[in-house]
């Protein structure tokens, strides 16, 4: 979508290129949101071990980064600013 309004799209596969926790850090900060709020919570590996975990932000984020499949996406970045992709159109607001 982004594409054909003639913007720039660099696709990263973080299944395959899996975030540093820093990057993961950069990225909430940019969402404005927790790490709890960036997580699948509907994905079968969270319902088995995490879903009545309390850990704190810290912890959260490794385990994020430990499994990537956790991260709810997509979430596009546009210099300062990030959204979750669902629905698409929010991606829209970034460049607006």
């Amino acid at each position: 979508m982004l594409n054909e309004k003639g913007c720039e799209v660099e696709i990263i596969e973080y299944l395959k290129d899996t975030p540093t926790e820093k990057e993961l850090k950069e990225v909430l900060k940019k969402l404005g949101l927790k790490p709890q709020d960036l997580l699948r919570k509907k994905e079968p590996l969270f319902i088995e071990k995490y879903k009545d975990k309390k850990l704190t932000d810290t912890k959260w984020i490794k385990v994020m980064h430990q499994n990537p499949i956790l991260i709810e996406r997509p979430v596009a970045i546009y210099g300062n600013k990030a959204v979750i992709g669902r629905p698409t159109e929010r991606v829209f607001d970034l460049v607006k």
